[in-house]
């Protein structure tokens, strides 16, 4: 069966995750992260994407992004990807591939995942075992929600400048977000449509969206396609 190609539509936002080849670590030093993190800020701003959310993994990275084009996210994709791959092969003495194939993603409807999404990202860490609190982790955007540092990568959605009516209203509700963690049921979801492809939402969201693009946004029904009549499978 033929690969589909990826789902990948402006104006929504899309979960992106790159794992490294046979789950190999994609960072040596901190001078690696910092490298990936620059190079995600210039290429976003240079296509014209968004980025809402990240963690940077030991062998994989996660972000949350919303392209102003169609080709915006591939195009960043392509360019983080090949230029870090010199940098880390360069900084490292190897050579070879570095990445487990093309990035995987999907969209997500933003209302209802979004803030999910972004908690699932910054909680990686501390499901990982790394670290016991997000704030604690270095590489990721949750330090710049919380008001810890700025973070010249990230772009807040919309969605997160309504928890509240200041800097440390919505600093402290995103906290609180992130402390009372997502469901099992969340977190599963999450993770399969983005590795899947098949876009993450309510059914009339996902029906609304398959009127916008050729490619199929979800699982085809199961069951034996529908035979043409016999006079007409006779002309």
């Amino acid at each position: 069966m033929a690969r589909l190609p990826r789902l990948t539509l402006p104006g929504y936002p899309h979960h992106v995750i790159q794992r490294g080849n046979n789950r190999q670590a994609i960072f040596a030093t901190a001078a690696d992260y910092q490298a990936l993190v620059g190079l995600l800020a210039d290429n976003a701003q240079k296509f014209g994407v968004a980025i809402h959310a990240y963690v940077l993994m030991s062998n994989h990275f996660h972000l949350l992004a919303t392209p102003q084009t169609a080709d915006g996210l591939p195009q960043m994709m392509q360019a983080v990807g090949r230029s870090y791959v010199r940098f880390f092969n360069n900084a490292q003495g190897r050579t070879g591939t570095l990445w487990e194939g093309r990035y995987r993603s999907t969209l997500i409807q933003s209302d209802r995942y979004l803030l999910a999404c972004m908690v699932y990202i910054d909680l990686n860490p501390v499901r990982a075992g790394l670290v016991a609190d997000a704030a604690d982790y270095p590489w990721s955007s949750h330090g710049h929600y919380i008001g810890r540092r700025a973070d010249k990568l990230i772009t807040p959605h919309p969605l997160f400048w309504e928890l509240g009516n200041t800097p440390f209203a919505r600093e402290a509700a995103y906290a609180e977000l992130v402390h009372a963690g997502i469901t099992v049921e969340q977190q599963t979801a999450l993770t399969r449509s983005a590795l899947s492809g098949w876009a993450l939402g309510e059914p009339d969201f996902v029906a609304d969206l398959q009127t916008r693009t050729a490619r199929r946004v979800s699982p085809a029904q199961a069951g034996r396609p529908v035979s043409a009549p016999v006079a007409e499978a006779k002309k």
